[in-house]
């Protein structure tokens, strides 16, 4: 997918929500548990709930992976079932020397045809390449996170007074095409100095919902003239309600969110 076809998604689904599908079977509806895939109903309904609300879908693998390869087929399932004109994210954190890197990159983009996955770049430039050499893959590196431990390392300075995600924006950056960046929500006050660095990038922005996040302060300092965006709710959409009525209750959550982003959109773009 393009930066122009995600663009154009914004625009017709009036929506820059992007969902976790974060699935675990210790917190869906019991009544699935006894089907012989519960975390790819349990993700379907979702789907059908929700696909004309969101631009991307976002599985954690570490909530599939964990179950051994019965995760790896529900999450082959949960992405041939995603309609083609959403924005799909691995979010895997990979990222290691070269070769290796490689082979991450050839298994979520072409055993699973993810659009993207999440990047660790602490391991540099050649742990970081290899996924950029997918003809319409992206790459969305982690640059300041949402989680109270990445203020142990992100926001340390340098001889020059350089914070550390600054220089992995600064550098990564020009590694090649189809980058993102992934800045939480709960860091919206550092948005208006990224987009400084990074003014044309899409951000994927977590931690709006269950973390606390501001949708508005996200809006504020971080959209830029193609919106520019994907702002995901796992918990807080996936997980409203442990009911026979789940679907409907995470359509209610995410249809919220879609109207707040509408009104954002109509006001800036």
């Amino acid at each position: 997918m393009t930066a122009n076809d995600l663009f154009e998604q914004i625009k017709a689904k009036e929506s820059f929500l992007c969902i976790g599908l974060d699935t675990d079977l210790q917190k869906i509806p019991s009544h699935l548990l006894d089907l012989e895939d519960p975390v790819f109903e349990f993700n379907k309904q979702i789907i059908d709930a929700t696909s004309d609300l969101c631009v991307a879908y976002k599985p954690n693998i570490a909530f599939y992976e964990s179950m051994g390869a019965k995760g790896w087929e529900s999450l082959k399932k949960t992405i041939d079932y995603i309609p083609k004109d959403i924005f799909t994210i691995a979010d895997a954190k990979r990222g290691d020397i070269g070769n290796t890197s490689k082979m991450y990159a050839k298994t979520f983009f072409e055993t699973y045809n993810f659009d993207s996955v999440t990047v660790a770049p602490y391991m540099g430039s050649d742990s970081v390449t290899p996924f950029l050499e997918f003809k319409d893959k992206w790459a969305i590196i982690l640059a300041l996170t949402s989680n109270s431990g990445g203020l142990d390392f992100q926001i340390t300075k340098d001889e020059n007074g350089e914070m550390l995600y600054q220089k992995v924006l600064k550098t990564s950056k020009s590694y090649g095409e189809n980058i993102m960046f992934v800045v939480g929500a709960t860091r919206a006050e550092s948005l208006k100095e990224i987009r400084e660095i990074v003014p044309n990038h899409f951000l994927l922005v977590p931690g709006v919902g269950a973390q606390g996040g501001s949708l508005n302060d996200v809006a504020k300092y971080g959209m830029n003239n193609q919106c520019g965006l994907l702002v995901n709710s796992s918990r807080g959409i996936i997980y409203a309600d442990s009911t026979k009525d789940f679907a409907i209750k995470a359509r209610e959550q995410a249809l919220d969110l879609q109207q707040k982003m509408k009104a954002l959109l109509s006001s800036s773009l």
